[in-house]
């Protein structure tokens, strides 16, 4: 199944999981509320129940603390983390309690959660995307994503 964390997950693995049924495969669905409703169906997670083997899709992973948190959800609900798919990994070194690691996100996921991880892109895609663009308003935006990388990338 797939498990969409608020906020952009949530849109993202709806779209998954529609596109999925569109080419004759029904996986079910659900997320998490960042607030719990005390009204309707209340709580924090909405969807199916979480069972099995879980899919995290996301938007970005950055420093992991969203899929940290999504495998939390799955886990106490008796489910397995099994992967992460992301659109853009920007290889960011993991963080956990403010503390840096010494492994990228992605690597950190693999090895501390279990988890396998797939990205669409990397920060390394859209930089070199970014360097073929040539003289065009993308290319200059390269100086600021490549301090970015140095500043914060494994």
């Amino acid at each position: 199944m797939l498990f969409g964390p608020a906020y952009k997950g949530i849109a993202l693995a709806a779209a998954v999981a529609i596109e999925l049924a569109r080419l004759g495969r029904t996986v079910p669905f659900a997320y998490n509320r960042k607030e719990a409703k005390d009204h309707g169906e209340g709580g924090l997670l909405v969807g199916a129940p979480l069972a099995g083997r879980v899919v995290v899709v996301d938007d970005v992973i950055s420093a992991g603390t969203s899929v940290r948190e999504s495998a939390g959800w799955i886990r106490r609900a008796g489910a397995t983390p099994a992967a992460v798919v992301v659109a853009l990994d920007r290889q960011e070194r993991a963080a956990e309690d403010g503390v840096d690691k010494a492994l990228s996100a992605v690597q950190y996921v693999m090895a501390e959660l279990g988890m396998q991880a797939v990205a669409v892109a990397t920060l390394a895609d859209l930089l070199e995307y970014l360097s073929v663009a040539g003289a065009g308003t993308l290319a200059a935006h390269a100086a600021a994503v490549a301090a970015y990388r140095d500043r914060f990338g494994v």
